[in-house]
């Protein structure tokens, strides 16, 4: 008489466990293969981090940073990349054509912003027409230095109700970034940048958010050591600490 084929209920104390009665289970397809470790995968993910880490070492370092770095780089390797690195200043020298602040008149802004961004990024100010508005006074300070930073990229202001009639003075300060003969950003006051703490480093981040200037930017890295190794901020705060104003004792030109 045959036996009917019944289940047999076999003894597994871990399935994920490596024995030698789970080899011969997982043969027969008793309990399921064990998946794959994640471990190689993590190996191997972090293998590739640092090679790229140890390629992109010297990204951003100053010409000056890579002449300290002589004894511990490669010669040949160095050499090649200080090349590489007065090559780009060197292009970004050549462009640099603007360096100041441009005030604006209504009847120019079409050849002085729109047609002037089809050769490179125009960004406009259109400031308060108050003394009393803090932020646009900041900003005002702030494209300044942008200005004599960013050579090659043309930074203008004017009175926002001298440019739009009837422009509400609540939404000033403004930023337009063109390029190309459109506006590609608008920021309305800088509320959607850090406000009356916003610094020079937020509006790097702005221009390379647009793409007026790249990543590893040479210049980006030297706003740390500008104006006696103290930064922006720095600056201001020091200047708040010692009775107010603008930190550079400039007049404003639109007050």
């Amino acid at each position: 008489m045959d036996m009917p084929d019944m289940p047999v209920n076999v003894p597994v104390d871990d399935p994920n466990a490596d024995t030698e009665w789970n080899d011969i289970l997982r043969k027969h397809g008793v309990i399921p293969e064990k998946p794959p470790s994640p471990t190689p995968i993590i190996e191997e993910a972090l293998q590739e981090a640092r090679r790229l880490a140890h390629e992109n070492r010297l990204e951003g370092k100053t010409v000056d940073e890579l002449d300290e770095l002589e004894d511990e780089e490669d010669e040949a390797f160095l050499e090649q990349y200080r090349k590489q690195r007065f090559a780009e200043l060197s292009t970004i020298s050549t462009a640099s054509k603007f360096n100041q602040v441009y005030p604006l008149q209504k009847p120019d802004y079409q050849r002085d912003v729109t047609e002037a961004s089809k050769n490179s990024f125009v960004l406009v100010h259109l400031t308060s027409s108050l003394g009393a508005n803090t932020e646009s006074r900041l900003l005002t300070e702030l494209w300044r230095e942008l200005a004599r930073l960013f050579g090659d990229i043309k930074f203008c202001e004017i009175k926002a109700d001298m440019c739009i009639e009837g422009y509400p003075e609540k939404n000033t300060p403004t930023i337009l970034v063109y390029k190309d003969g459109d506006i590609k950003r608008q920021i309305v006051t800088l509320k959607e940048l850090r406000g009356q703490n916003t610094v020079l480093e937020d509006l790097e981040e702005l221009l390379k958010s647009v793409g007026a200037i790249k990543q590893s930017d040479p210049r980006i890295r030297r706003t740390e050591r500008l104006f006696n190794g103290t930064t922006t901020s720095d600056r201001r705060q020091r200047g708040k600490t010692e009775g107010g104003g603008t930190s550079d004792g400039e007049d404003d030109d639109w007050d």
